[in-house]
């Protein structure tokens, strides 16, 4: 039973508590420098070999010129989103009854941003493989920022109490939002971190660092490791065509539906702390790169009915989790609107919310997660089979997405208690009907 603090029951300590958030903070830099030393420097063979390990160790060492390429940046995307237009939105309501406003201009600032690095391209003042070229230095300065960044976030809340985030729709200009910041001593809470909503005036630092650096980057680095490939070669392979272009058109469409973020666990529940401040800007931008970097020396020519057939599963899994978290959106916006032309089924809580239960949630109550799992494989199927590694990302994938469901269903229980236990035995598949 967890301790009660001010009325209220302590969140449960997860991810192994604090000897886990330890482990993790720092094992997942060594996994990233892991990957990166196997893909560039030993031809994609998990075992290392002792006769490339001074070369990787050199091009990790962090320099002033990587640190300028990082700072500028990650400041650049920053201006981006304080000073462009955007649609303002509101946020899930917060435990005081507010919501926290947010300006949506994420498409925007990927058009200026590849108007801009376009532009430098072409004049020839930054060459296109110039992440390719200090990547491992890159790799090494933005975790090092991680760090940093999230000893920030976790004297933000310590400051604060975790019990006032600014920036809330109100006259007043904040909300509670938190309560009680320090749950489970400092190594845990800089882990999971000590405020939900850390903003400076109406600068949502969470939302940015989510759905701006590391994702746009996400899309940079892959388009810097075609251009090396091209370097390296005289071609591009069709084989990172692919790549680029189906990873590219997933970052388009997370901004072309940037307002369902609002309403996702990271945005609406998660604390901001080492866990999703390393995620966002180390994680995603290099370990979602896997398949392109192994393929800047090791091409694979495809042909072209086998990149079709890798396309098509792309567009399987895309059009699953399109329409499954398209359906949720339109409920919640909606709740009369016909789902595959029939009214909406749900079961109602005590709480006032509804649970959905037409549609891919009456099959599963995570069928969108079998769409992402589909993109996942068809991402890594252009390097075929050549190593292992390269199909990390599926296989970390899928193990999140299992965790984060068992996160989502055991919180759900907590917050709605019997109707819960309703909708489990009307929906009793977790994510794949008929298998788990």
């Amino acid at each position: 039973m967890h301790r009660e603090r001010n009325g209220h029951h302590a969140p449960p300590r997860e991810f192994g508590g604090p000897a886990g958030a330890l482990a993790l903070t720092l094992g997942l830099p060594l996994v990233v420098y892991y990957l990166y030393y196997t893909l560039r420097f030993n031809g994609g063979d998990p075992i290392p070999s002792a006769g490339n390990l001074d070369e990787f160790l050199a091009s990790v060492a962090p320099t002033l010129e990587a640190a300028g390429l990082y700072l500028g940046w990650f400041l650049f995307q920053a201006l981006l989103q304080a000073v462009l237009p955007g649609r303002a939105a509101q946020g899930k309501e917060l435990e005081d009854g507010n919501r926290l406003s947010y300006r949506l201009n994420g498409l925007l600032s990927l058009a200026v941003t590849f108007g801009v690095l376009a532009a430098l391209y072409l004049s020839g003042a930054v060459p296109g493989a110039v992440v390719y070229d200090h990547l491992g230095s890159l790799i090494t300065v933005t975790i090092l920022f991680s760090f940093a960044y999230s000893l920030f976030l976790y004297l933000y809340g310590r400051r604060s109490g975790g019990a006032k985030e600014e920036g809330a729709a109100t006259g007043r200009g904040e909300a509670t939002a938190d309560k009680g910041a320090r749950i489970g001593g400092p190594i845990y809470d800089f882990f999971m971190g000590t405020s939900r909503n850390p903003r400076i005036g109406s600068f949502d630092l969470k939302f940015f660092s989510e759905a701006r650096p590391g994702l746009i980057g996400w899309v940079v680095i892959n388009l810097s490791f075609m251009a090396a490939q091209h370097e390296a070669h005289g071609a591009v392979s069709l084989s990172m065509i692919l790549v680029v272009v189906m990873q590219g058109w997933y970052v388009v469409d997370y901004y072309l539906h940037e307002r369902a973020i609002l309403t996702t666990m990271d945005i609406a529940h998660e604390r901001f702390g080492f866990m999703l401040a390393f995620g966002d800007l180390a994680w995603v931008p290099y370990m979602y790169t896997l398949q392109a970097l192994y393929l800047v020396h090791d091409p694979v020519e495809l042909p072209a009915w086998a990149a079709a057939l890798i396309f098509a599963l792309h567009l399987t899994g895309y059009g699953i989790f399109r329409a499954a978290n398209n359906q949720k959106h339109r409920f919640r916006t909606d709740p009369g609107a016909r789902i595959w032309g029939k009214e909406p089924q749900f079961i109602a809580t005590d709480q006032g919310s509804r649970l959905l239960v037409s549609g891919f949630w009456g099959w599963s109550r995570h069928f969108n997660y079998v769409g992402d799992i589909l993109m996942a494989v068809a991402w890594s199927l252009p390097t075929l089979f050549r190593t292992p590694l390269t199909y990390f990302y599926p296989v970390y994938f899928t193990i999140l997405l299992i965790h984060r469901e068992r996160r989502d269903d055991r919180l759900c229980g907590l917050k709605y208690g019997r109707d819960w236990e309703r909708y489990r035995r009307r929906v009793p598949w977790r994510i794949v009907p008929g298998i788990y």
